[in-house]
């Protein structure tokens, strides 16, 4: 059925939403995880950082895949991948095959996000960018209760990924085909025009949420504050993150993206500053609903920058995934001689450096 007839438009909206709830949790689950791998496999906090990394990796395989062939690409292949590679994490025999668990979910992860990012704008039409809001809104539903669970189930990773993966092969079973043919899909290849400051953009805030999510959870321990605290702290932050991206959903037609984006930066980079000078307690949550701003504002501007072609929405997560895959690196390395803060210090920093080149690129953002 056409993704622009009503019921395939439903469909599609409702695969959608179950996937993205997964996304939420399985990103969710690896910072609290962290630590505990950490103590399996007598790892430091730069080494297991590679985690966090495999998400980035394994996206940009899948997204890439989705570029050459997504118009033939099911959510049953897409959640699949992520299913097995929850399953890997959950059996966990050595590091190596946990790196590559943390990779497959990863491909699973991008494909996703590829498949119904640029499908749903394109089948919603004007309602595209309120439609792509409240999916990715919804990948915090996942995320809210997933580090709390975690804390629940002995804070013991192999419990929570063998959920994912459990999860992951329920949602096969009611996805079907769905979005096969959809509009974005089986679009031509119309052309596009290829927009390096949006790529740039979206490539550093990508950076900059994953590092927050990944990371924070050791960060916050090392600033002296308790394991299942952070966890808490954490959770907070996606109900947060959840508020920021149903805002955004209600005020998405009327408000110019890269407004968006350049308010989300800026807060950010204020709420880091504050838990770089203060305790993390009072300012690290509501950081959620900034950070939760990201990707709907660069990527709906990166959409209308280059065009609607099928392509379009691989390049841009793709690009994303070079700030996803080495910033996280780059910060557990450049953090730990700078102290207990160390790691808010530097998120502060490049919010504050964000916040002023997007200032700078505003205008020509808007025609």
């Amino acid at each position: 059925m056409p993704a622009d007839a009503p019921r395939g438009r439903q469909t599609l909206l409702i695969a959608a939403m179950a996937s993205f709830i997964l996304l939420g949790a399985y990103q969710a689950v690896l910072g609290p995880a962290l630590p505990a791998y950490q103590a399996l496999f007598g790892l430091d906090t730069a080494a297991a950082g590679w985690l966090i990394s495999t998400l980035g990796i394994g996206s940009f395989i899948g997204i890439v895949a989705m570029y050459f062939g997504g118009s033939h690409v099911t959510p049953r292949a897409t959640l699949a991948a992520m299913a097995l590679g929850a399953g890997l994490l959950a059996l966990a025999p050595n590091w190596l095959a946990t790196l590559a668990g943390g990779v497959l979910c990863g491909i699973g992860y991008g494909s996703i996000a590829a498949l119904f990012n640029g499908r749903i704008m394109a089948a919603f039409g004007a309602q595209g960018i309120a439609m792509m809001t409240l999916i990715n809104a919804l990948y915090s539903v996942g995320a809210i209760a997933t580090p709390l669970v975690f804390v629940a189930f002995g804070s013991d990773p192999k419990v929570m990924f063998g959920i994912i993966a459990t999860l992951g092969m329920l949602i096969i079973l009611g996805a079907g085909p769905t979005a096969r043919g959809t509009a974005s899909g089986a679009a031509g290849r119309q052309g596009y025009h290829l927009h390096l400051p949006i790529l740039a953009f979206g490539a550093m805030a990508s950076g900059v949420e994953a590092s927050l999510v990944g990371l924070s959870i050791s960060a916050m321990i090392r600033a002296g504050i308790a394991a299942d605290r952070a966890a808490a702290l954490l959770s907070a932050f996606f109900v947060a993150f959840l508020l920021g991206r149903l805002a955004l959903t209600v005020v998405a037609n009327r408000t110019p993206p890269f407004t968006a984006y350049i308010l989300a930066v800026s807060t950010t980079g204020l709420c880091a500053l504050g838990c770089a000078v203060s305790d993390p307690t009072w300012f690290f949550a509501p950081m959620g609903a900034s950070v939760g701003l990201f990707f709907p504002s660069f990527f709906a501007t990166a959409t209308r920058k280059m065009g609607t072609d099928a392509r379009v929405a691989p390049i841009v997560l793709g690009t994303c995934q070079f700030g996803v895959i080495l910033m996280p690196l780059l910060v557990a390395h450049a953090s730990l001689p700078m102290g207990d803060k160390g790691f808010f210090w530097l998120i502060a920093g490049v919010g504050g450096a964000l916040t002023l080149l997007s200032l700078i690129f505003y205008r020509p953002m808007l025609r």
